[in-house]
């Protein structure tokens, strides 16, 4: 940092912003508002269940996929907790009137600007029903409304959310699982179940003792847009002797009384009844906005529509709420049921709800009258990155970089070309789509080392020509897994420089 930039003085804001739930996305905003180059902010609140995200510096504990917007490494960097005031609770209400957020602990915090990022959670999953079962077809319904859940969660039921949820799930495991007899089940058809299936064999977990429950979907497809990867999961999955069930409805923990713990789980199928004994039951079904976060936007009369309804600049219904992030949806007006914040990436969202907000505080701007005009009724475009990754069965460190797409889209064939190196039999797998402009459009790496992910990003949108005539070279059969690691990594270093 330059002596000019140390020297420049900053105007100080002391409005308060409050920002719920530490997502990808609150924190990128907070990074943004705290970092401006020419303001202050004194009154920053995070309201958390947990705080801040945990450090995670053991492998073992990582039990969900990661976007890869923050990692350890980034959160010490920024050192939030620096610069923001932390709440840690689960918010009850919202006082649209009085200005303040009542908390579960009977709490208050007061603010000017509230601005919502709580996004969606894995719930405690809901029986189904005889109704789930057709009579004339005596086929499953997947479109079965799903109820809340009220009893207690029992003991030995896990929904996992982030890593505070992670942390407190390995001790139990090494406390009562790991060394001890009895199964476990995961239900459900995300990748968290893959990547929780290879953490518990990390942990010593025989492939024997686990339990994969897939429900069935109304529009199937694949938590892996690739066809290799998935294969290869499939395979890892068969050598490690994991059993594996499709179609599966849940319909009853326990004999349906008494439920904790659980020791048996029973499900229907298009066939027969399949019952399972289960030491420890891993939720992963259905991931929906948190009751109580819904009873306070609910009961605070902000317009929800299966989603809290926001327009193109992030408002909802009150001037001085905010929200973003998958627990959003955008106003029937636009026509766009197929695109939400969730499609898009998280950290750039983050950074174009702070791009709203900023000039709601800063002096040396007019502050507008009002929400800016809205009469073309078109939602934001977005160009960085949707990314997913993580340690699947096998292994595997997995990478997934896709451009964004909208909710339901089919997997189609793809205009342009594919570059592919490697085999995930050896553990080199590495796919690159272009377009027909030949831009790098999609990235998938399935690799048994650790991936340089910060390099591969740079490769996003980049022409094949920057990658030193990638395509041409690929043709005369030039290039090797090996070769195209160096042939990247030299690229990102003159560009760099």
């Amino acid at each position: 940092m330059s002596r000019k930039l140390t020297m420049e003085p900053k105007v100080t804001i002391n409005a308060r912003i409050v920002v719920v739930g530490a997502s990808d996305m609150g924190l990128a905003l907070l990074e943004a508002l705290t970092f401006c180059p020419h303001l202050r902010f004194n009154n920053l609140t995070l309201i958390s269940t947990h705080g801040l995200p945990d450090r995670c510096s053991d492998d073992n504990m990582r039990f969900l996929a990661t976007s890869h917007c923050y990692n350890d490494q980034d959160q010490a960097r920024l050192s939030l907790r620096s610069w923001i005031s932390v709440v840690t609770g689960k918010m009850k209400a919202i006082d649209r009137e009085a200005k303040h957020v009542e908390l579960m602990e009977n709490g208050k915090v007061k603010y000017d600007y509230l601005i919502l990022c709580t996004g969606l959670q894995y719930q405690m999953p809901s029986l189904t029903s005889t109704d789930a079962i057709t009579q004339k077809t005596n086929s499953l319904n997947p479109n079965q409304p799903r109820h809340r859940h009220t009893r207690p969660v029992p003991s030995n039921l896990f929904t996992l959310s982030d890593q505070h949820d992670c942390s407190h799930v390995h001790q139990w495991l090494m406390d009562n699982f790991v060394d001890l007899t009895g199964d476990a089940v995961l239900y459900g058809n995300t990748i968290d179940v893959f990547t929780c299936v290879e953490t518990l064999m990390c942990l010593g977990v025989s492939g024997r003792r686990i339990h994969v429950v897939h429900p069935p979907e109304d529009n199937p497809t694949s938590c892996f847009p690739n066809g290799s990867v998935e294969h290869a999961v499939k395979q890892a999955l068969e050598k490690e002797e994991v059993h594996v069930h499709h179609d599966c409805l849940l319909t009853q923990i326990n004999d349906g009384r008494h439920t904790d713990p659980v020791t048996s789980v029973t499900f229907t199928t298009d066939t027969q009844t399949l019952q399972l004994e289960c030491a420890v039951f891993f939720s992963f079904s259905h991931k929906t906005v948190d009751y109580d976060a819904f009873k306070a936007i609910n009961d605070a009369c902000l317009v929800f529509d299966g989603r809290l309804v926001i327009d193109s600049s992030f408002h909802t219904n009150d001037p001085s709420i905010y929200a973003a992030g998958p627990l959003t949806k955008y106003s029937r007006r636009y026509h766009a049921d197929q695109w939400s914040d969730s499609c898009f990436n998280c950290k750039e969202v983050g950074q174009s709800l702070a791009s709203v907000v900023l000039p709601l505080c800063d002096p040396t701007l007019e502050r507008p009258a009002g929400p800016p005009s809205d009469h073309d009724h078109l939602i934001p475009t977005y160009n960085q990155a949707k990314i997913q990754g993580g340690r699947l069965p096998g292994g595997y460190n997995y990478l997934h970089v896709t451009k964004p797409t909208a909710i339901g889209n089919k997997i189609v064939a793809q205009k342009g070309r594919d570059i592919v190196t490697g085999r995930t039999e050896t553990g080199n797998y590495f796919h690159l789509h272009l377009s027909s402009h030949d831009v790098v459009e999609s990235i998938t790496c399935l690799s048994q080392n650790t991936l340089p992910v910060s390099d591969l990003l740079c490769l996003y949108r980049k022409h094949q020509l920057l990658l030193n005539h990638l395509c041409s070279r690929y043709d005369e059969g030039l290039i090797s897994t090996s070769r195209l690691n160096l042939n990247f990594k030299s690229t990102i270093i003159r560009q760099n420089n």
